[in-house]
């Protein structure tokens, strides 16, 4: 397995362009091969003194923290399934200047796995 994990600042009043995004989103990745992919809103998630998924983003107070992860069968797997995604319709439209949330404050990177049951 592995895995593609990403923390994303959404404004509140975005989450329903975001979702409709995420789930065009997701099309796309199960087209390119992707095995799941999973997006999620920030519920109970506490501030912390140092550091915790707000301070990462910097998020501002009409925003909320959002997340998401890919599962791919391997590293090559997934590195197939980026160069796929890459020539979907949906990246070819997609517009960066257009997306409800501000991509500047996004990451993302690839994980492999260290534990699992």
């Amino acid at each position: 397995m592995y895995f593609d994990f990403m923390v994303i600042p959404v404004p509140t009043a975005n989450i329903k362009a975001y979702k409709a995004l995420v789930k065009k989103s997701a099309a796309a990745w199960k087209r390119a091969g992707a095995l799941a992919y999973v997006e999620a809103i920030a519920d109970d998630v506490k501030e912390g003194k140092v550091t915790s998924f707000q301070k990462s983003v910097k998020l501002k107070p009409d925003e909320t923290v959002g997340c998401a992860y890919l599962v791919f069968k391997s590293k090559a797997h997934r590195n197939a399934c980026w160069k796929k995604i890459m020539q979907d319709p949906f990246m070819k439209e997609f517009d960066p200047k257009t997306m409800p949330f501000d991509g500047k404050r996004m990451f993302f990177g690839g994980f492999k796995p260290l534990v699992q049951f």
